[in-house]
């Protein structure tokens, strides 16, 4: 099984950013332990600030990839773009949030993707990631 993790703008900054929210390890940290908890399935990440980098990477692994796994920061509540790649592509996507979204400023409550998307999770820290794992298997 090969599953692709794509996070957003400033989630390359995990650990150092807003550790109440987001906490003080980095996605590279919680990544490999990710990678050793599920050893049997090809994890791969990809991280991008940019939006068309991030679009780019849908298309590339849209169609071979069982599963997706992206945490599109900002870009949740603003990327038709994003969410129209979703849509035109094979592979199923969850998105995912690290803090709860709903719990958040109002503009927050909105997403481009969710429509598109298999499922949402939101709101239960870097677990958030491993429980979209864990839905795939």
């Amino acid at each position: 099984m090969k599953i692709l993790i794509i996070n957003g703008p400033n989630l390359n900054l995990l650990g150092k950013r807003e550790p109440s929210i987001y906490g003080s390890l980095t996605f590279e940290e919680f990544f490999v332990s990710l990678k050793k908890k599920y050893a049997a399935v090809e994890l791969h990440y990809f991280q991008s600030n940019i939006e068309g980098e991030i679009i780019d990477k849908l298309h590339e692994v849209g169609f071979t990839y069982n599963g997706i796994i992206l945490n599109a920061g900002a870009y949740t509540h603003t990327s038709i773009a994003i969410g129209d790649a979703i849509k035109g592509i094979e592979t199923p996507v969850i998105e995912v949030h690290i803090s709860n979204v709903y719990s958040r400023e109002e503009f927050r409550h909105i997403s481009y993707i969710a429509p598109n998307a298999k499922g949402i999770i939101a709101g239960f820290g870097l677990q958030s990631y491993e429980l979209a794992l864990e839905s795939f298997l």
